[in-house]
């Protein structure tokens, strides 16, 4: 009997210093940045300028990062392209599902990558959610793209399913404290985009009414808000000395503050940095510009750059340097993405190999670009010498 007391109190101790422990690591988890605090990481940084990334090789995240397709002679290779373009920064997106697949092989991995960007002057801004294209998501082989549709492969994470069944949210948790906590002090990380578009409904595609594989609108967004708001935290906890962001994408209003909705405010109130898409004419990356300027930190556009739409490098890329906002092209080299294709042709294919005018991306599989004078004009204006 004593020494069944004797082991019952041991045990309350042992729960009582744990939680000590876990109190004192929330105590010191850092709080949202100041402006002051934000900008004066940002002096320290050259102006950021890159790409989103994506291999060649990779239809989607999970494709790119398994253990049996994960191949680090290609990104080598095609990292090599983006140094040649005055490059120093890339966006690059995680999954939750490669986490419960074999964390120490994702964390083995991302290192690995991170050492091979490194090498090419290259930092990353880790992207761990998104709300964007299909969401099924499924570990194992990947499926073929679709021929002349763009991003047919992509996944969401969490899928529809992880999203809506709070039993797996402590998985999410633990992805985001685990990831971030790795590589929290890392000077190859330059930034944490917790949530890429968390407010994105895929409209065009799978949730046009007749796929019907998203749920509605108040289903998604209301428990992709809740999950929002808990991985800043659980970001923050894990104390990185990086910025930790989400930024709004929709540009109807612009960041307009007296418009913006109850996701964007989110984002917006708990970002370190400011972040945002556009993919507009310059006018309309200048309009985004104008109302971000208010909250008195620095910006950065993770996307931008759909030819036919108007959004290219020249002009935007030079008013990105003159403003020190940073700049990550959607897309790099034309592979399994399709990115090279309109988001219209979820509805209406591309019946020809590649379009005329590329829609994303700057390079072929062999290393040339599609369209030469666009590089020389990016190399300018990075200042890149080869």
């Amino acid at each position: 009997m004593k020494s069944k007391m004797l082991k019952t109190i041991a045990l309350t101790m042992a729960l009582a210093c744990l939680a000590v422990l876990f109190l004192s690591l929330s105590a010191h988890a850092r709080e949202k940045w100041t402006p002051e605090q934000a900008n004066a990481w940002y002096d320290k940084q050259p102006w950021l300028v890159g790409a989103n990334y994506t291999p060649a090789y990779a239809i989607n995240q999970l494709e790119m990062w398994q253990a049996e397709t994960f191949d680090p002679a290609v990104i080598d290779k095609e990292l090599a392209w983006a140094k040649s373009l005055g490059f120093n920064s890339m966006r690059v997106f995680l999954h939750h599902l490669l986490w419960e697949q074999d964390k120490e092989g994702l964390l083995k991995r991302m290192d690995q990558f991170l050492e091979i960007a490194h090498k090419h002057g290259i930092g990353i801004m880790f992207v761990p959610f998104d709300s964007v294209w299909d969401p099924s998501p499924k570990l194992g082989k990947q499926r073929e793209p679709q021929k002349g549709v763009h991003n047919s492969g992509w996944v969401q994470s969490p899928g529809k399913a992880d999203l809506l069944d709070k039993s797996r949210h402590g998985l999410l948790e633990e992805y985001v404290r685990g990831v971030v906590g790795r590589f929290k002090d890392d000077p190859r990380v330059h930034a944490w985009d917790i949530w890429n578009e968390p407010d994105n409904m895929n409209d065009n595609s799978y949730g046009r009414n007749h796929l019907k594989t998203e749920p509605d609108a108040a289903t998604k967004q209301g428990a992709t808000l809740e999950l929002l708001k808990k991985a800043f935290v659980w970001a923050r906890e894990a104390n990185p000395t990086q910025p930790v962001t989400s930024g709004p994408w929709l540009g109807g209003h612009k960041a307009d503050p007296a418009r913006l909705i109850p996701m964007e405010k989110v984002q917006l109130e708990e970002s370190d940095v400011i972040t945002f898409h556009t993919y507009g004419k310059l006018g309309e990356a200048k309009a985004w510009v104008a109302n971000l300027r208010k909250h008195n930190r620095p910006i950065l556009c993770t996307e931008y750059m759909a030819r036919p739409v108007g959004s290219t490098f020249d002009p935007t890329l030079a008013y990105f340097k003159e403003e020190k906002i940073g700049g990550y092209c959607w897309g790099f080299v034309a592979g399994k993405s399709n990115t090279i294709f309109a988001w219209e042709t979820w509805q209406k294919p591309e019946p020809n190999p590649e379009p005329k005018v590329w829609f994303h991306d700057i390079f072929r599989t062999d290393g040339t670009p599609f369209d030469a004078k666009e590089v020389e004009y990016i190399q300018k204006v990075t200042g890149v010498k080869n």
